[in-house]
């Protein structure tokens, strides 16, 4: 009896065993990297095509996803989206490490397929830590429009690299969406 019951457990991990290199050998996990950083979520090669996730390519390239649970269909949007930063009515995009500045956030949209809920502003330091310049709701359904903040103090404490991010919330959606950065550089004084 004992004999019996190895031989089927041999039998049962030998096919599962089999089945899992099998797995293995028709599809296989990819690297994918997009301007020099590689994507947390890699891809899947099987059967001589490559598999991404949509939300992290779309992420990657600043874009909008848009997914239709009726249809099952996902679309994705890519607005051009500019940012100028304005320190009065100077355009800036370097200071000095420890300099407290008042600056607003000018954004021209264009090319908005599709309509949009909400708009945020967000600086980051160079340690991580985002903190937000302003979100406003926003009813927009047209293809461009111009968004400015108000005058935000924000002192540079650091030396490094502060990256200003642009976000849309798509209308129907909860999810904001980064859609254009610009980074301001923090350097030392001499």
């Amino acid at each position: 009896m004992k004999f019996r019951k190895l031989l089927i457990l041999s039998l049962v991990l030998s096919l599962w065993g089999g089945t899992m290199l099998f797995a293995d050998g028709a599809s296989q996990r990819i690297r994918v990297i997009v301007n020099g950083s590689e994507l947390d979520d890699a891809g899947i090669f099987t059967d001589g095509k490559t598999y991404l996730s949509v939300r992290q390519v779309a992420s990657t390239l600043q874009a909008l996803v848009n997914w239709d649970d009726n249809a099952k269909k996902v679309t994705i949007y890519k607005p051009n989206v500019h940012m100028f930063l304005f320190q009065d009515t100077t355009i800036f995009g370097n200071v000095w490490k420890g300099d407290r500045i008042s600056f607003k956030v000018f954004a021209q949209i264009d090319n908005l397929l599709t309509a949009i809920s909400a708009v945020k502003v967000t600086i980051t330091d160079p340690s991580g830590v985002e903190q937000t310049i302003q979100s406003k709701n926003v009813t927009v359904d047209k293809d461009n429009f111009w968004y400015r903040t108000d005058d935000f103090n924000y002192s540079f404490s650091t030396a490094g690299k502060y990256t200003i991010r642009f976000y849309l919330k798509a209308a129907g959606s909860d999810d904001w969406q980064g859609v254009s950065e610009k980074t301001i550089t923090a350097a030392a004084k001499s």
